[in-house]
């Protein structure tokens, strides 16, 4: 048994560089060959979804130097990324709010979703100024405006309708999540999403979270019994 969708925080870039005396940013920039690691597996295991956590909305608080080189990454990355995942049939998507990102990453967000709007491979999403609660927001927002505007009855609001206005409103929900570094919180993370999800901890850092360790977690989610709600009984029957 396989995910359907896989969501992956990807924590461990800092601590990874600190333990070979290098500057914080070479954790990042080893990071995205481990991306690319990640997409190629979830495209030879036929994965539909995979939702990356690449900067949070908390993350603004870090050091100015740290913030701007990650903002430079994500344009780099963008630009250089972008044809590949075409050439694979990859479709991107940003998550996230854009509201006060500078004009070159949203025109490089544009230009890449605009490439790869129409493929019909792995459906990938990098949440960028992102958290959970954010998206929660966000969609009461849209609610409520339809409501306002007459569209919607108050009465007919409900948990299937806040989905469909999620900003994965077009993807199955995660059945698994990771998270690697160690640490074991969701971290404001696809909140209303992970309801239901696996969620599976790793000690290895971010960098060093090859396809072999993606793998790992792929054969524990195989072995994990998914009851939502029901009794080991019921499934049989």
């Amino acid at each position: 048994m396989l995910p359907k969708h896989v969501a992956l925080v990807m924590d461990g870039n800092g601590r990874w560089a600190k333990q070979r005396f290098l500057p914080r940013t070479a954790g990042h920039k080893t990071a995205v060959s481990r991306v690319r690691e990640i997409i190629e597996a979830c495209v030879e295991k036929s994965i539909p979804a995979l939702t990356l956590f690449a900067f949070s909305s908390e993350n603004w608080k870090r050091p100015e130097e740290e913030v701007g080189f990650l903002m430079e990454l994500m344009v780099h990355s963008l630009s250089a990324e972008a044809k590949k995942l075409h050439a694979n049939q990859v479709q991107l998507k940003i998550i996230g709010d854009r509201s006060n990102l500078s004009p070159n990453i949203k025109q490089a967000i544009e230009e890449a979703e605009d490439l790869t709007h129409a493929n019909t491979g792995l459906k990938l999403r990098v949440a960028f100024n992102y958290g959970g609660q954010w998206d929660i927001l966000q969609a009461v927002k849209k609610i409520v405006d339809e409501v306002t505007h007459g569209l919607v009855v108050p009465e007919a609001i409900s948990e299937e309708m806040i989905a469909s206005h999620l900003s994965t409103a077009d993807l199955p929900l995660p059945d698994l999540f990771i998270r690697t570094s160690g640490e074991q919180r969701i971290s404001n993370f696809l909140l209303w999403q992970l309801a239901y999800s696996e969620l599976y901890f790793t000690e290895t850092l971010f960098p060093a979270f090859d396809k072999a360790e993606f793998h790992k977690a792929l054969e524990w989610f195989s072995s994990r019994e998914r009851r939502f709600g029901k009794t080991s009984e019921q499934l049989k029957n």
